[in-house]
């Protein structure tokens, strides 16, 4: 294949892998959804190749599952998912803020990372979960960078996204939706830029302090709604 050939196939895949996890994240494409690599190229217009590569990208990311046979479909997390996904972003982002890994940080370079938040925490304010949903993936994407560990950044935002997956039908309904809808973004980018660790850790802590409650509490549902459908 030409070099230009090539060019285009993996833009195609990053696009088409994009534009499929933004349905999934809007709640377009539910869990169970089923899909073939045929359907999609045709929804698109491309060829197999380059959506086969971003379904299994998407699969990689735990947000679809392949089955030889029937194609692929969006996943469906579990409250026990999203407690686990609660827990492994906790530790992970105590250890980075404790001072278990050096962060670099200049000012200027805070100015995008402050606008994503102010951004976020309007769309929060405003009850829009779709715009909080896009400037949320960024704001944790361009602060996690700062740690200077991609594999970091890339397993946190993978994290990330899978968590807002299992949150979104729940959130469009929810009597809490107001207090689940966190408003601490731009408290969150302050503390960064002053490098204030202890503030940046108690921020954090009351957030995931709210989450793992949230997720046990739909845990406890789950097994009732289990227990009396046997």
């Amino acid at each position: 294949m030409s070099p230009s050939g090539g060019v285009t196939r993996n833009t195609l895949r990053r696009q088409i892998s994009g534009a499929l996890r933004d349905e999934v994240l809007a709640g377009r494409l539910p869990s169970g959804k089923e899909f073939t690599v045929k359907q999609i190229a045709e929804q698109y217009g491309v060829s197999a190749t380059p959506v086969r590569e971003a379904l299994f990208d998407l699969a990689s990311q735990g947000l679809l599952v392949s089955d030889e046979h029937r194609g692929f479909q969006v996943r469906a997390f579990t409250a026990g998912d999203y407690r686990s996904i609660v827990q492994a972003r906790a530790v992970i982002v105590e250890g980075v803020f404790s001072g278990c890994h050096p962060i670099t940080v200049r000012g200027e370079a805070m100015t995008s990372v402050r606008r994503r938040a102010s951004e976020a925490a309007r769309a929060a304010r405003g009850g829009d979960l779709d715009v909080l949903i896009g400037y949320d993936l960024r704001f944790w994407r361009e602060l996690s960078a700062f740690v200077g560990n991609p594999n970091i950044s890339d397993f946190l935002a993978t994290l990330r996204v899978q968590g807002w997956v299992f949150l979104v039908h729940r959130l469009r309904t929810s009597a809490e939706r107001d207090r689940l809808l966190w408003l601490d973004h731009e408290a969150l980018a302050e503390a960064v830029t002053a490098g204030d660790r202890a503030a940046v850790l108690a921020i954090l802590r009351a957030y995931y302090a709210r989450e793992q409650e949230w997720a046990e509490r739909l845990l406890a549902v789950e097994s009732i709604a289990t227990d009396g459908g046997r």
